[in-house]
């Protein structure tokens, strides 16, 4: 009996802290909170920080970048980015190897007519708290002459930044040099076409799909190398809808919109999961204070526990009886 008790308290023990992943991970979707972001235009999942989702406002009082927890929906962090001119558009956000974050101020649709934009990179900050970061602001132009874009990626392996331009009757995908240069204008020239009005796309975690997103539907393509194959239709919330990345595990795709109190879906990932290798290894810091997820767990583990106790010695003294 002792040794039954026993099995069972253990097993109370493990499922007491069993928390679903989506109480962590954001994989259920969630509602972006604060009302400072108006126009969430780009959404990165950050690999350092398990559960927090990077974005931006399209226009902003100032060069900020917001960090959300997925599991609340609540702003952890605001990110001002030092080093750089006034951002013009902003309209996208990724995260390529070594945890850097790329901000692409690529927006130009009023006449299509800015000779470049920019894009600015910076480490992801460490530590979740309101801070200045400084950034490198590159300068990029097109092979073909100016063009408005709302999406921008870097692949999760070579760091390589890739623009689709957005047109109605579908753009194309831009490639950026292998590194960007900080000294000189970064020629992107077109590559293959995109069938589809792109207002943001992302790179599968392992580099191998591309989904890409606009108002009324999506695309996945296979990466191929970079001469991209187009697979399948990937379904979109109607609307403003404005931004696009993967869960670190790559099971799912979510889908984010313009708005205040603004819904991000979603949805199972085009083509199955293409996680990392290295996100279930992931370690990252937790999101501090009142909207910390890491110790909502710990609260609803420990309060699991207790009510698992109390059940154990109700047991033992109904065994007891018997």
């Amino acid at each position: 009996m002792r040794r039954s008790l026993s099995l069972l308290a253990a097993a109370l023990f493990v499922g007491a802290f069993a928390v679903p992943a989506h109480a962590v991970d954001g994989d259920q979707g969630f509602t972006i909170a604060d009302p400072r972001i108006t126009e969430s235009s780009g959404l990165a999942a950050s690999r350092l920080h398990p559960g927090i989702y990077w974005t931006h406002n399209d226009q902003d009082t100032g060069p900020y970048l917001y960090a959300v927890d997925g599991a609340t929906g609540k702003t952890v962090a605001r990110v001002a980015l030092s080093g750089i001119g006034t951002p013009r558009d902003v309209e996208a956000i990724s995260i390529g190897p070594d945890n850097r974050l790329f901000v692409g101020d690529i927006g130009d649709n009023d006449g299509v007519t800015w000779p470049y934009v920019w894009i600015y990179e910076l480490p992801e900050p460490t530590e979740l708290k309101d801070q200045t970061v400084e950034a490198t602001q590159y300068v990029v132009k097109y092979e073909d002459g100016p063009r408005d874009a709302e999406s921008m990626v870097v692949h999760p392996k070579t760091g390589q930044v890739y623009l689709i331009d957005k047109q109605e009757d579908g753009g194309h995908l831009y490639e950026g040099p292998a590194e960007l240069s900080a000294s000189g204008p970064n020629v992107f020239r077109p590559t293959a076409a995109v069938d589809l009005w792109a207002t943001d796309a992302a790179f599968s975690p392992d580099g191998e799909r591309l989904a890409v997103r606009g108002y009324f539907g999506g695309l996945w393509y296979d990466w191929n190398g970079g001469k991209i194959k187009r697979r399948d239709r990937i379904s979109v919330p109607l609307g403003q809808g404005e931004s696009a990345t993967y869960t670190i595990d790559g099971e799912k795709l979510l889908l984010g919109s313009e708005g205040v109190g603004s819904r991000v879906k979603a949805e199972d990932a085009p083509g199955g999961g293409g996680g990392s290798p290295s996100a279930a290894g992931s370690s990252g810091t937790s999101a501090a204070g009142d909207d910390d997820a890491g110790g909502d767990t710990l609260k609803i583990g420990g309060a699991a526990v207790l009510v698992a106790l109390l059940a154990l010695f109700g047991l033992r003294r109904l065994f007891r009886k018997g």
